[in-house]
């Protein structure tokens, strides 16, 4: 039967002191940059720079870098349209991000994509997907390709607490589970699908125990601590590596900003997103970082600078590139070599 925790995220403070100075520092540049990336896409969205959807990350920074540290090269990553963050977090050139919100040619997806539909293929990153709860069969068929190339790698998928109604969801966890694949899926549970919350939609709170229907290992996570993510996303890791198949994980976070540009968010109360910025997952890492003195005050606010310079160059190189040439429209459609009697 599948192993649930049940009502409260399961933390282990009682392990926490096994984490390097060298991985609280990488989470602490990882989780920074992701925050000012964001915070400066939503600057340049109110100037009409970037334009279409966007959907910010800030406040749920944890729940990929906790993952890209627990996980190895060669494993795949999926997401849905709340995507900037998974592909900075693993290695993605911000420069490359920022271009493709301004709709540049040098953008990750060549220009074409946009803000919800960035892929890295260099990094492992297969997107950024519009359709809610589209990338969970995808996740799905990724690991089946790990498998049955007899690979060592795996598939994370993630999706937000809204695309688990949708009957994707149930059919891959079924195939996945059926199959022995080797994924773990995130649900992202920041409490809202779009406005309205987990409580109105559903009759099941703790999402996680949705994976008992298919007896899948599943467990609620504290996804406002990087490092109990760090802990589940490697134990699940384990299990898939070992071939005991796919694990169902909900990292239990919360966005600071409304579910897009264009939400105001007037359905929170201020004392409710008060109460998760005292939890905030960057200023936890300072702390630790600052308690057991692996840098100094003046070495964080170095950090910041350094990050607030590499985020204003991505700005300028998204600037000064060249929107695509018309003709580009027409290619990528199709892989060539499969249809070699389409040309350009």
């Amino acid at each position: 039967m599948a192993t649930t925790t049940k009502g409260k995220s399961k933390t282990k403070s009682s392990t926490k002191s096994k984490f390097s100075k060298e991985t609280y520092m990488n989470w602490f540049e990882s989780m920074l940059l992701m925050r000012k990336f964001e915070e400066k896409a939503g600057q340049l969205y109110g100037q009409q720079k970037i334009k279409g959807f966007c959907h910010l990350y800030i406040g749920q920074e944890a729940c990929v870098a906790g993952a890209a540290s627990a996980l190895k090269e060669g494993d795949k990553w999926i997401t849905a349209y709340r995507d900037h963050a998974h592909p900075i977090a693993l290695g993605s050139d911000p420069k490359a991000i920022m271009a493709e919100l301004f709709a540049k040619e040098t953008g990750i997806s060549k220009g074409k994509g946009g803000s919800m539909h960035m892929f890295d293929k260099e990094h492992h990153f297969f997107g950024g997907h519009g359709i809610v709860g589209g990338q969970v069969p995808l996740g799905a068929g990724i690991a089946f390709a790990e498998k049955y190339n007899k690979t060592d790698n795996l598939c994370i998928c993630y999706m937000g607490d809204g695309a688990v109604r949708q009957g994707a969801f149930h059919e891959a966890l079924n195939l996945a589970m059926t199959w022995k694949l080797p994924v773990i899926f995130v649900i992202e549970n920041n409490g809202y699908a779009m406005g309205t919350s987990v409580k109105r939609t559903s009759n099941v709170t703790d999402l996680h125990t949705l994976g008992e229907a298919y007896d899948m290992p599943s467990e609620g996570i504290d996804a406002m601590n990087v490092e109990d993510v760090h802990e589940a996303v490697e134990k699940a890791a384990k299990r898939a590596r070992k071939g005991d198949g796919p694990t169902l994980l909900e990292f239990k976070t919360y966005r600071y900003k409304g579910h897009s540009m264009s939400d105001p968010a007037k359905y929170r109360t201020k004392d409710e997103v008060e109460e998760y910025k005292s939890k905030d997952p960057i200023e936890q890492v300072r702390q630790i970082i600052l308690k057991k003195k692996y840098a100094s005050e003046k070495d964080i606010e170095a950090i910041e600078k350094k990050i607030k310079e590499q985020v204003a160059e991505s700005v300028s190189f998204a600037e000064e590139s060249d929107f695509p040439d018309p003709s580009e429209a027409f290619k990528d459609v199709y892989a060539q070599e499969d249809y070699p009697y389409i040309t350009d």
